[in-house]
């Protein structure tokens, strides 16, 4: 990636029957309504969709609403590891893993990963680090006619 973002994007699907199907309202020209969570580094909510202009004319403009913690609360939250150490000294183990979890997890992995290291990768589309990833990848997801939110990650 070119850069470090964790959100979940969540891209609304169009409804099936438009209200302004015979308008000048055209379904290809409506960006898709978005719900952005955005957990690192500037976290908070996006909601992006779209409204009707208010004018006999049917026109629709896209609508932006962002919330974010640092403009509401002026602080920085704290980090992942200042909330793990903390519950280590109140003796909290409920972000911890426990042993015989782990031991599951990788009984589960191992198979799998002894296929890869046996096996040459075949049409394996790798990719420069820094980058947005394969086309493979973005032909994948094309293919429902969606595409990935490269433009717009950490916004």
């Amino acid at each position: 990636m070119t850069g470090r973002y964790t959100e979940i994007a969540i891209q609304f699907k169009h409804a099936p029957n438009m209200k302004f199907r015979d308008s000048l309202v055209k379904r290809a020209n409506i960006p898709p309504n978005v719900l952005v969570l955005r957990i690192q580094p500037n976290e908070g909510i996006c909601m992006c969709f779209n409204t009707k202009v208010p004018s006999p004319i049917p026109q629709l403009s896209p609508v932006e609403m962002d919330f974010s913690y640092s403009d509401y609360f002026g602080q920085a939250p704290s980090t992942g590891y200042e909330t793990l150490i903390y519950d280590c000294m109140c003796g909290d183990p409920t972000l911890f893993k426990r042993a015989d979890t782990i031991e599951v997890g990788w009984e589960l992995v191992e198979p799998v990963l002894d296929v890869w290291s046996a096996l040459p990768p075949r049409n394996f589309g790798n990719y420069a680090a820094g980058s947005w990833g394969p086309a493979e990848a973005d032909a994948l997801i094309e293919n429902d006619a969606r595409s990935w939110r490269n433009n717009g990650v950490g916004a």
